[in-house]
């Protein structure tokens, strides 16, 4: 860790934090970009620390400080990356952080968890959080789908959640936060995707880390399940953001895809891809009940294609990449319409049932 530590202190150092007085979106915001050289730093690194914009301990009830931290992790393709997480400090601290994944679900950068806080749609989201401050846990919130709103990417959420945990600890004196912390994750849906493949990922990606837990809602263990589950039903309108966004960790698989995209019609690419400019609210309006196959060519086999068969399965199908080694708490409704109960039920039992 202290390696760490000195590599985040050189950075920061060398380009300050550019602080901002009122939170401006991240695709407008130049805090949102990595220094040059970020990519020869530990995966963990703080690369840039800031006190968050605006006026987060405000909104935010039992709050007594907020920072955003810039920090090097890994992409999908296990190649040098970034990503931002908010960090929030107790008035009262105890030596606990809770790591809490946001599901944003979507391909939006402007939708990132970071920016979104803000908005009166995370009203619930703060009072989460502040439930969490209220205990004295320092509460950390990554945007863990990184700067290309990757979606439903398993490896790099999962690499990005682990990242934030790195980052915090490394920022550990910055923010008060006591160096014997102990920590755990907490994520439902799109959270629980990125809070899963960070707890099947850290036995090899971050083996020096030990969770005290893991609590996972709404588990989504197979992305095309998911995707043939939700097509022309009310939650249709996550496919486009998590197809789009999944494939933005594969140049030429999302290149093969565009391609298939119809280019006349009322289901065509520009329809498809104006996916990437909403949140996940505007996305479940525009695309609520839509057959989803309609915008490809071959319909959704173009999807479920050779070449997305390959990005799927290092990417989107959990329990792949190792056994969680610290314990688990995973809870589901009996009837969830967007993923099977018994993809849940299965990834569980193989769990219990491999040795660690």
């Amino acid at each position: 860790m202290a390696s760490l530590a000195s590599d985040a202190g050189t950075i920061s150092e060398r380009y300050g934090d550019l602080q901002l007085a009122e939170p401006i979106p991240p695709l407008q915001d130049p805090w949102y970009t990595a220094p040059d050289g970020f990519e020869h730093t530990k995966p963990g690194t703080v690369l840039r620390l800031r006190e968050a914009p605006g006026n987060l301990t405000s909104l935010v009830t039992n709050c007594s400080a907020a920072y955003n931290i810039l920090y090097r992790t890994t992409n999908s393709r296990y190649r040098p990356d970034w990503a931002v997480t908010t960090v929030l400090v107790p008035q009262d601290p105890a030596p606990a952080l809770l790591s809490y994944q946001v599901p944003y679900d979507s391909a939006f950068l402007d939708a990132s968890i970071s920016y979104v806080l803000y908005n009166e749609e995370s009203v619930p989201l703060r009072a989460d959080i502040s439930t969490g401050l209220s205990y004295g846990w320092f509460v950390n919130v990554p945007d863990y789908e990184g700067p290309l709103a990757s979606f439903t990417a398993g490896v790099q959420s999962g690499h990005a959640t682990i990242d934030s945990v790195r980052a915090v600890l490394n920022a550990c004196e910055k923010l008060g936060l006591a160096k014997d912390a102990r920590y755990a994750m907490w994520g439902y849906s799109g959270g629980a995707l990125a809070s899963e493949w960070a707890a099947e990922l850290q036995v090899q990606y971050a083996p020096e880390l030990n969770f005290s837990g893991t609590a996972l809602g709404g588990l989504t263990p197979n992305i095309s399940h998911v995707l043939l589950a939700i097509n022309e039903s009310p939650s249709a309108g996550l496919s486009p953001s998590a197809i789009l966004g999944i494939a933005s960790q594969f140049p030429e698989e999302r290149a093969y895809l565009l391609s298939r995209l119809k280019t006349s019609g009322p289901y065509n690419a520009t329809g498809f891809l104006a996916a990437l400019n909403y949140t996940a609210t505007q996305a479940s309006v525009v695309y609520a009940y839509q057959d989803i196959g309609d915008y490809f060519v071959g319909g959704l086999d173009d999807f479920f294609s050779l070449i997305s068969a390959k990005v799927i399965s290092l990417d989107g199908i959990m329990g792949y990449h190792g056994v969680p080694q610290m314990p688990l708490y995973v809870y589901k409704a009996i009837g969830d319409e967007i993923s099977a109960i018994n993809d849940t039920d299965a990834l569980v039992k193989e769990y219990c049932n491999r040795e660690f």
